[in-house]
């Protein structure tokens, strides 16, 4: 059964998209712990992000590096932080996170944004890449 990110992937599941190549899909994350909290995912469903083969592992890095630059941009903060956990979807992916403290990292802190306000920080993030 596909997860929830292949269904985001094509387009089964709305979702406020980031960016998109061959390979990867980036899109803000509809609990964010900060906001423009931003997932970066392989097209190619694998569960277990140390499972991708290395091409695939390191071109996620890549792709997320230029959505990174991006969102720093687009939000103020000190950093982008970046997290896998990797236990909630079983199809692998990363955390970009804007943070300016270690507390920042915390998802037990998520917030509920509205699908206009996610529609905004989308479109903002996509002017900078």
């Amino acid at each position: 059964m596909a997860s929830i990110f292949s269904k985001i992937i094509a387009g089964e599941i709305p979702s406020h998209k980031i960016a998109e190549d061959e390979q990867y899909y980036a899109f803000l994350d509809i609990f964010p712990v900060a906001k423009g909290h931003t997932l970066v995912v392989p097209k190619k469903e694998v569960d277990y992000i140390y499972d991708l083969d290395d091409e695939t592992l390191a071109g996620l890095h890549i792709f997320a590096k230029k959505v990174a630059k991006a969102i720093e941009k687009a939000v103020p903060c000190q950093r982008i932080g970046v997290a896998v956990v990797g236990l909630e979807v079983p199809h692998a992916h990363v955390h970009l996170i804007p943070i300016n403290s270690m507390a920042d990292m915390n998802f037990a802190n998520k917030k509920k944004m509205s699908q206009e306000e996610l529609a905004q920080i989308a479109e903002k993030i996509r002017q900078y890449l």
